[in-house]
């Protein structure tokens, strides 16, 4: 992105409208992709694309590095010829909020009786190119089968209360489980395939359209996932294989007690002992998946806040350094130029923004935040700098209509008018944000798809620390209007976001 001026709009695939229940990589994406090329947008920013645990949460993933089987169109396995039509009628459709439980098993069943399928009938080029994908992931690929296979066992239940042989990965009961499940963890690994051949094809369709995919990648791993039973020498664990610390941050002004994420804490000394070989290859993984990376919660990169397990809150827990610096070294080293975003938002110290800056890392801006109080301008477009992502909002905040409806103070409001200049309706807002954002000097802009369609709070992604009721909404066909397109693609004009070339003149 260095250099140019785009913009893009942040949409999680789940949040289109699929069939059968949950957004997936099949018509409707190409579709929306259609639909940034027509407004003229040139970023699509997804959340990450792992398999969800507890929540259906894109940052709460079973694995850091297999793809959400969810994710996968079933469409385009009958397009392929990996189930017949008629398997496929008859499921949920286009509208309403996701319903991961529906299609968990609804959906789940059918990609499995195509892998199967798959693995009975692919021809030589089509197994040419699974034997390739096997190959070019084999540090992750048979181990999460392994483990996708236990959990399904078990009923789901979380690693560490498997049978003891297979929480700790004995020899003989792992060997057992590759000889006598064969088949089983085969067809697991030919999902895989499927995800990462359905999401190249969208990914090659978005490059033609000069589209780029910023995708995202979560600090931290879940205890409940693949990576923490496969790798727990990079963790704080006990004997037990129990966290001893786990991750969170401090309390402040929006919580007394602080935020108590949970999350096994790495070991950082024997990840830098061993050349962070863990994290090249989630990052190698990053970028075979994305263009761009989002790094979440990037001021953990430079200390992070550790608390200790047994504690209910964070209020004990302190800050520890961590190698950030030696590990982005690491990563420039093998990758060149890292093609990062750093989620820099929160109280952030001088440390976490040298680290950045070092780097050349561009930071992010959230436009809702600007107008509280004085300490919110950095949020307003007079004090971004050129390498910066400006938002008007992300996936945690409300809604640009709902915050201004539901959410912001009266000072805010008034700010906010004095600012923007006074706007005649309620929902003026929202076109006064984006247009804001456009002109600003940051070379990146991004909008949630819910601004870009005027929706209110009603359309909330994510309410951090709400138990129930996040990651469900969709949009509805219909409510991508052409006319939508046609309104942001002349703001990009005015803004010189378009990705216009001067035609070359002979002097």
């Amino acid at each position: 992105m260095a250099g140019e001026r785009v913009s893009g709009i942040l949409l999680h695939v789940t949040s289109l409208p699929s069939y059968g229940g949950v957004g997936d990589f099949g018509p409707a994406a190409y579709g929306f992709v259609d639909f940034l090329e027509a407004a003229k947008q040139r970023l699509w920013q997804v959340l990450p694309l792992n398999p969800t645990g507890y929540g259906n949460s894109p940052y709460s993933a079973l694995s850091a590095f297999a793809g959400n089987p969810l994710l996968i169109s079933l469409e385009l396995l009958v397009r392929d010829g990996w189930l017949a039509a008629e398997r496929i009628e008859g499921l949920p459709g286009h509208t309403g909020p996701c319903d991961f439980v529906q299609a968990e098993a609804l959906k789940m069943p059918l990609i499995e009786e195509a892998a199967r399928n798959f693995l009975d009938r692919a021809d030589d080029a089509a197994r040419a190119r699974f034997q390739k994908f096997c190959l070019e992931n084999t540090s992750w690929l048979a181990d999460y089968a392994a483990f996708d296979v236990l959990r399904q066992r078990f009923d789901g239940v979380s690693w560490n209360a498997w049978p003891r042989e297979y929480a700790l990965r004995d020899g003989d009961a792992m060997a057992a489980l590759h000889r006598d499940h064969g088949q089983q963890l085969a067809t697991v690994q030919a999902v895989q395939f499927f995800f990462n051949e359905q999401w190249c094809a969208l990914r090659h369709y978005c490059g033609v359209r000069d589209i780029r995919i910023l995708g995202d990648v979560a600090i931290f791993v879940n205890y409940d996932s693949a990576d923490v039973w496969t790798h727990p020498e990079i963790f704080e664990l006990d004997e037990e294989r129990k966290p001893v610390r786990v991750s969170g941050v401090p309390p402040d002004y929006f919580s007394a007690t602080g935020q108590r994420w949970g999350n096994p804490l790495y070991k950082w000394s024997y990840l830098e002992e061993h050349h962070f070989e863990w994290w090249v290859a989630r990052i190698r993984r990053s970028l075979a998946l994305y263009d761009i990376t989002r790094l979440d919660h990037f001021r953990g990169f430079e200390a992070y806040w550790s608390i200790p397990a047994e504690d209910d809150t964070a209020i004990h827990g302190q800050w520890i350094k961590a190698p950030g610096r030696a590990l982005f070294q690491r990563q420039k080293e093998i990758f060149g130029r890292l093609p990062f975003v750093a989620e820099d938002l929160g109280v952030i110290t001088k440390e976490v923004d040298e680290l950045r800056r070092d780097f050349d890392l561009p930071g992010m801006r959230v436009m809702q935040f600007g107008f509280a109080d004085r300490g919110g301008h950095l949020y307003l477009p007079h004090e971004y700098v050129p390498n910066c992502v400006v938002y008007t909002g992300t996936h945690d905040n409300n809604t640009t209509l709902g915050w201004w409806r539901d959410n912001a103070s009266p000072l805010e409001k008034e700010n906010l008018q004095t600012y923007l200049h006074p706007l005649a309706h309620d929902e003026d807002v929202v076109w006064a944000m984006i247009k804001a954002a456009a002109a600003s000097v940051a070379e990146t802009c991004i909008f949630p798809m819910q601004d870009v369609l005027h929706l209110g709070s009603e359309a909330r992604m994510n309410t951090p620390a709400l138990p129930d009721g996040n990651w469900v909404w969709r949009f509805t066909p219909e409510q991508m209007h052409p006319d939508i397109a046609t309104k942001l693609a002349a703001i990009m004009v005015m803004t010189d976001r378009d990705g216009y070339v001067p035609p070359v003149t002979n002097s």
